[in-house]
């Protein structure tokens, strides 16, 4: 290959590390709470963003929340199957707790089209039957943020976490901000346009590799 280019030498072990520190010179400020700099560092790691510096908005002990519902063996319920595969299973399951999505099934399908809503909708429905404690990793659908709001209001869901990070411009400002009314939810959400499945992967991923490194 005849190329001016020069690639630094980096064994793949090294690669994760060195692109962290490299984040952190480069973030004009690291003076956030040691729980909650690991989730934004996870964040622009993963998207090369440093907007997410300032726009992740934590509700009071999220990520303390988040942990101890992990440990207890908590469900996570994702908005995609993007998103499901990007969360590290292994981790959470280590723990007694598993990760679905329910976007693809029949029955959800069927409520849609019977109800005419959004197959996100019938998804965060079909999770409040489940009546246990559930982590909601939202990366695309703002209508799958607003049936949880609803559902939190009328006290028939018992959620221990909403990472809110649909990304687009049809309603996903607006959802978010909803979710960021919800005074005694724990929340991590992305404020504004920006997010995608592959962020609300991240974001749980670096709260559950807070546990692991614990161990």
């Amino acid at each position: 290959m005849n190329s001016k280019v020069t690639l630094k030498k980096v064994l793949p072990n090294e690669i994760e590390a060195q692109s962290m520190a490299i984040i952190e010179s480069e973030m004009a400020r690291t003076d956030f709470d040691p729980l909650e700099l690991p989730v934004i560092k996870r964040a622009i790691h993963t998207s090369a963003d440093f907007d997410y510096l300032e726009n992740l908005v934590f509700s009071k002990d999220a990520v303390k929340l988040a942990k101890e519902a992990i440990k207890s063996g908590v469900t996570i319920v994702t908005d995609t199957n993007m998103a499901k595969a990007g969360i590290n299973k292994k981790v959470i399951e280590s723990f007694g707790g598993e990760v679905l999505c329910f976007m693809a099934d029949e029955d959800v399908a069927e409520e849609a089209k019977k109800n005419g809503t959004t197959r996100a909708t019938a998804c965060i429905n079909k999770a409040a039957a489940l009546n246990k404690p559930i982590i909601f990793a939202i990366g695309n659908a703002p209508t799958a943020l607003v049936r949880i709001y609803e559902l939190v209001k009328d006290g028939k869901l018992d959620v221990r976490l909403v990472v809110g990070a649909p990304v687009g411009f049809v309603n996903v400002v607006e959802s978010k901000e909803l979710i960021l009314e919800l005074e005694d939810t724990p929340y991590i959400v992305a404020r504004g346009r920006k997010g995608g499945s592959n962020i609300a992967a991240a974001l749980i991923n670096a709260i559950s590799y807070q546990l692991r490194d614990e161990k």
